[in-house]
C-alpha cells in the first residue's frame, strides 16, 4: 500500500528539506519506490529552463522515481519570502486545491512511498483566506513534524502538534533536527518534547557541518512509520 506524507516543520529553518530528502534515501534502502514533491517554492534561482529551488532539486534527485522538475515544484517564486506575498507581488493567485491537484497528478506515478514538503511552518499562508495547512487535510496525509532543536523549540514544537490535531490529522512521527550546536541543554530539550509528544521519534539528526541526505538517513529509523 502507498504511504503518503506531509512533512511539516516547527519554522522556515527547522530542516524539512534536509530530513525529506534523508527519509527518501532511507526508504530508498529499503528498496521502495519514492516520490518528493516540493508543491510551491519562494526563493527560486532563473535559469534557462525556467525558475528552479534547490529544495526541490534535492528532492527530485534524492527520490527514486524520476520526475520532472514542473511536477515536483509546480508553483515556483524567485524572491524568499513568503509564498502569498510572492504571488501577489505577481498577480497570482495561490490556492490549496490547485495545489492538491497538481500533487495527485504526480501521486499518479507507480511509488511505494511519497512525501510532500511544506513551505515555512504549519501556518504559513497562501492568501488571506487559507493556510498551507489546508493541503494535507486536502490530500488527506499524516504528517511528519520537522523539529528544529534550538532555544524555543518546545514551545514551537507543542504548538505546532496541535495545530495539526486541531486540523483533524494525525502526527505519524517527528524528527529532532539540531541546528544549532551552541545550543545549551540539548538532551534535556530532546527528552522533554519525547514526554510530551505522543507520537513516536523517527530519529534525531547531529548538527553537521556538511549535512547530506545519506547522513540524514543513518539517522533514521523508519521501521515504526514503515512497518515491513
Amino acid at each position: 500500500m502507498k504511504k503518503r506524507f506531509f512533512i511539516a516543520g516547527t519554522d522556515t529553518d527547522a530542516g524539512k528539506t534536509l530530513v525529506t530528502t534523508g527519509l527518501l534515501v532511507a526508504a530508498n534502502r529499503k528498496g521502495m519506490r519514492t516520490i518528493g514533491l516540493k508543491p510551491v517554492a519562494a526563493g527560486c534561482e532563473p535559469t534557462a529552463e525556467g525558475l528552479r529551488n534547490s529544495d526541490a532539486l534535492l528532492l527530485q534527485e534524492a527520490a527514486s522515481v524520476k520526475l520532472s522538475y514542473e511536477q515536483v515544484n509546480p508553483i515556483a517564486f524567485e524572491p524568499p519570502i513568503a509564498p502569498h506575498i510572492a504571488a501577489a507581488q505577481e498577480g497570482r493567485n495561490l490556492s490549496a486545491d490547485r495545489l492538491a491537484a497538481y500533487c495527485r497528478g504526480a501521486m499518479m506515478q507507480p511509488a511505494d512511498l511519497v512525501l510532500v514538503e511544506g513551505a515555512g511552518g504549519w501556518r504559513v499562508p497562501l492568501s488571506m483566506r487559507e493556510s498551507l495547512a489546508r493541503l494535507p487535510q486536502l490530500l488527506e496525509l499524516d504528517v511528519i513534524l520537522v523539529v528544529g532543536i534550538k532555544l524555543g523549540c518546545i514551545n514551537h514544537a507543542i504548538l505546532t502538534a496541535e495545530a495539526i490535531a486541531r486540523d483533524g490529522l494525525r502526527l505519524a512521527g517527528w524528527v529532532a533536527n539540531h541546528v544549532d550546536p551552541e545550543m545549551s541543554c540539548p538532551d534535556e530539550n530532546l527528552a522533554t518534547l519525547e514526554t510530551l509528544f505522543r507520537a513516536p521519534l523517527l530519529g534525531r539528526v547531529p548538527w553537521m557541518e556538511d549535512p547530506s541526505a545519506d547522513a540524514v538517513a543513518d539517522c533514521i529509523d523508519l521501521n515504526t512509520l514503515l512497518p515491513e
